[in-house]
C-alpha cells in the first residue's frame, strides 16, 4: 500500500498546488527577467535571430526553475 502513497487526495493535490505555485513563480521571474533587459527579447530571438541571446535566456529560465524547484522542495 505504500506504493500508492501520492494517490491519497491531500498528497495530490498538495503536489498539484506546488506545482501551480511553482510554474507561476517562474513565470514572473521570467517577467521580471524579460523587463530588465533593454531590448525585446522576443523580437531578438526570434526575428532577429539571435542565437546567444537565446543560449542566455535558456539558461536563465534552466537556473530560474532549479531555484524555484529547490525553494519549494525545501
Amino acid at each position: 500500500m505504500a506504493g500508492i502513497e501520492w494517490l491519497k487526495p491531500g498528497v495530490f493535490f498538495g503536489s498539484m498546488l506546488y506545482a501551480l505555485i511553482g510554474v507561476l513563480v517562474f513565470l514572473i521571474c521570467f517577467v521580471i527577467v524579460d523587463k530588465l533587459t533593454p531590448y525585446q527579447l522576443w523580437h531578438q530571438i526570434v526575428e532577429e535571430k539571435n542565437v546567444a541571446l537565446a543560449i542566455v535566456v535558456g539558461s536563465i529560465a534552466i537556473a530560474i526553475g532549479l531555484i524555484v524547484a529547490a525553494a519549494i522542495h525545501g
